[in-house]
């Protein structure tokens, strides 16, 4: 039922029951109810939503409402002293019976009094989740082991643990027109540039939909209209170190409730392929990770495409490299190999993803027995197909967004099929049209190769080397930070 907007609160006490029966199903859900009170010969109503309040909160402020009864003998000043009496550090006032409706479906709980248009709001919320833990996907060696989690409060908190500057901003607005998720956008006021700041909320508050159940997937879709361009657009993480980071190069962050990830615009191609453990080790170190990184995300998306050209045409490679290539003659061409082991390592992933941590293990020896010895002896693979394929697909592995790595897999499949159309034609038009493709994209009106395209020789430098902390004390010009200094001049 859709609640009309500025409904007032009633002065008696059955019209606002009453309305609380027919708009959201007090008495028939069995999670939403009421707690009745007789406070100084007046009539209070309490009403909460079972599984997201903290029920001893709640029985602390029924004590403290009860003793009213005892301590106090004039009931004219009531809605002050009960006001009094509502020992929380956040009580607010609600005015509408369409907000009170929000505030308990939020999980707050709403004190109604009878004789008045007014009632109170407090704040006991206690979602259900788990505590913070280290991301399964942005692991390090050395590092902070917190993460984020599906409670929003919580990470909003991990973040001001560690950004403690009075002019960190969060926003809180709610999107959602049956689901109300509460959607927050962090940003450093004077670092973040304005004019993102004011894009992102016009663009979540013109969001049209009934409910965000697939969270901060459905905002980014919203926000950046990717539409079937399989690049991220945005950048996710787990991380609360690396969304402080970026926090403080002046990028915005978008936090979604019920989401463990956090969206961090604006983001370039290159922004999806640092990892935090490059910063947690010197910066030499970080720089071999860093390059051997590169390397694994070239092999996963040029390898294959690379070594079928030259199975075609044998006499692109120097005499010295004629052993690349398979050296067994096969019935299945080589492209149809390629495939079917390409797809193969796709179904072995979402195995890997679907079945129970019990029956991985034995998951991975079938895998291996099918993919492996016995499909090159029944003649299904050459031994190089499986090589190649083990190569590239470790690569993508090594790809520390998992949105890169799937739409590097993507156009790799497309090269090996316009290799296989028009050979070396077909690889040379491939690639250029896969660099226009990427030189054309934005992400909320920032270039997503910069700074390759438009070049940019500092910033270029950064991505290829790992600086110091102490000497990058300019913040990326691509996010147009207010204060463009890091560190005092």
């Amino acid at each position: 039922m859709k609640i009309e907007s500025c409904i007032p609160i009633s002065p008696k006490l059955n019209e606002n029951e009453q309305f609380f029966k027919d708009a959201i199903g007090v008495g028939t859900s069995f999670d939403l109810g009421v707690r009745k009170l007789h406070i100084l010969k007046t009539d209070v109503h309490l009403y909460y939503c079972n599984g997201l309040c903290d029920t001893q909160y709640i029985i602390e402020l029924l004590e403290m409402l009860v003793q009213v009864n005892d301590r106090e003998r004039q009931s004219v000043k009531l809605p002050e002293i009960i006001e009094n009496r509502l020992v929380h550090q956040q009580v607010n006032l609600v005015k509408s019976l369409d907000e009170a409706v929000d505030f308990l479906l939020t999980g707050l709980i709403l004190l109604f009094i009878d004789g008045e248009t007014k009632a109170f709001a407090v704040d006991v919320r206690s979602y259900p989740g788990r505590s913070p833990e280290e991301p399964d996907t942005e692991k390090v060696v050395r590092g902070a082991r917190d993460g984020y989690v599906e409670n929003i409060v919580v990470n909003t908190a991990l973040t001001r643990r560690r950004i403690r500057d009075e002019r960190l901003r969060f926003e809180m607005i709610q999107v959602g027109e049956r689901s109300k998720t509460d959607i927050c956008i962090a940003y450093i006021q004077d670092v973040a540039d304005p004019g993102l700041v004011e894009l992102i909320k016009q663009e979540l508050n013109e969001i049209k939909i009934d409910g965000l159940t697939m969270a901060d997937k459905t905002i980014e879709e919203f926000l950046v209209k990717q539409g079937y361009n399989p690049y991220p657009l945005v950048r996710y993480t787990e991380r609360p170190d690396v969304a402080a980071t970026h926090l403080l190069e002046g990028h915005v962050i978008i936090m979604v409730d019920t989401s463990p990830s956090v969206i961090i615009t604006p983001t370039t191609y290159f922004h999806h392929v640092q990892h935090a453990e490059e910063y947690r080790q010197s910066p030499a170190v970080g720089t071999f990770v860093r390059w051997v990184r590169f390397l694994g995300i070239f092999a996963s998306l040029f390898l294959l495409p690379l070594w079928f050209l030259f199975v075609l045409d044998p006499s692109l490679l120097p005499e010295k490299l004629s052993y690349i290539g398979p050296n067994e003659k096969t019935n299945i061409p080589v492209f149809v190999q390629l495939l079917i082991a390409d797809i193969g390592i796709e179904f072995l992933r979402m195995a890997a993803i679907h079945t129970p941590t019990p029956l991985s293990t034995a998951m991975g020896l079938i895998a291996a027995a099918l993919i492996g010895q016995i499909a090159i002896d029944v003649g299904l693979f050459v031994p190089e197909v499986i090589l190649y394929v083990s190569i590239a697909a470790i690569g993508s592995f090594a790809t520390p967004s998992y949105e890169l790595s799937i739409a590097n897999k993507i156009f790799r499949l497309l090269f090996l099929v316009v290799i296989a159309l028009f050979g070396i034609p077909g690889f040379m038009i491939g690639v250029t049209v896969f660099l226009l493709f990427l030189a054309n994209i934005r992400s909320l009106n920032t270039p997503y190769l910069w700074p390759f395209i438009p070049f940019d020789p500092g910033a270029f430098m950064q991505i290829i080397v790992r600086r110091s902390v102490a000497g990058s004390s300019i913040r990326p010009s691509i996010v147009h930070p207010q204060n463009k200094q890091k560190q005092p001049t």
